[in-house]
């Protein structure tokens, strides 16, 4: 077994607004919406519905979702123009920009975000 991450989970405070910006972002990542419940919405790659991958959840102790000083989720994207869709399409959905797409030390493509709750996303472009 090669991979070591099951799924990535981030809290939100807003679960219907951190929706449509999830929506908007993930389609350029092949990830869509596969599971809506009061608390928590799941996303899985188009490929493999069956497989979540990624949630938004309102904290179960329902305290308010809160961000990780230097906590970071990367995500794979499949080129770089995805990285850059992504990118864009979160800064025009309410994202900050943490770190625009380009190549970083160790030559891969990266984009950077903080989502509407201020988690850090970054995407990632393995360059071959």
């Amino acid at each position: 077994m090669n991979k070591i991450i099951s799924f990535v989970m981030v809290g939100t405070n807003d679960l219907e607004k951190s929706s449509k910006f999830y929506d908007a972002v993930f389609v350029h990542l092949g990830l869509k919406k596969v599971s809506t419940a009061e608390r928590m919405i799941s996303y899985a790659h188009s490929n493999d519905p069956h497989e979540v991958k990624f949630y938004i959840t309102k904290p179960y102790n329902k305290k308010p979702a809160t961000i990780g000083n230097g906590t970071m989720i990367a995500l794979l994207a499949e080129s770089k123009e995805a990285v850059d869709k992504f990118h864009a399409t979160a800064l025009e959905n309410g994202a900050v920009d943490e770190g625009a797409p380009g190549i970083r030390s160790d030559g891969n493509y990266y984009g950077y975000v903080r989502d509407l709750d201020g988690n850090k996303i970054t995407v990632r472009c393995i360059s071959n």
